[in-house]
């Protein structure tokens, strides 16, 4: 079965109603930076290094660094995936609660 890639529309799950407690909002920077984290070892596993600019022949990129050393506009790329994640789980009527 062939795709026809032009006709290809998004349709992901609404989750513009969804508001996340405050105290997810910690988490939400720890998943950033998982994101991140599991981002850079694909990447490293598969040639990537560390690079002033990317370049998709060399496989170097600039964001191959610690999280804590991204720009905040990646940063930023980083935490909207976490918050979309967690606004999802909310959305589907999952509770997300700390163990103690």
């Amino acid at each position: 079965m062939t795709m026809k890639r032009e006709k290809y529309i998004p349709a992901p799950t609404d989750t513009s109603r969804e508001k996340l407690p405050e105290g997810l909002m910690e988490l939400v920077e720890v998943m950033a930076k998982n994101v991140h984290e599991v981002w850079s070892q694909s990447r490293l596993s598969e040639g990537w290094t560390y690079g002033a600019r990317r370049d998709d022949e060399k496989k170097t990129h600039p964001c191959l660094v610690p999280y804590e050393e991204l720009p905040e506009i990646e940063k930023d790329y980083d935490r909207n995936t976490a918050i979309g994640t967690l606004k999802l789980i909310q959305a589907l009527g999952f509770d997300i609660v700390k163990k103690r």
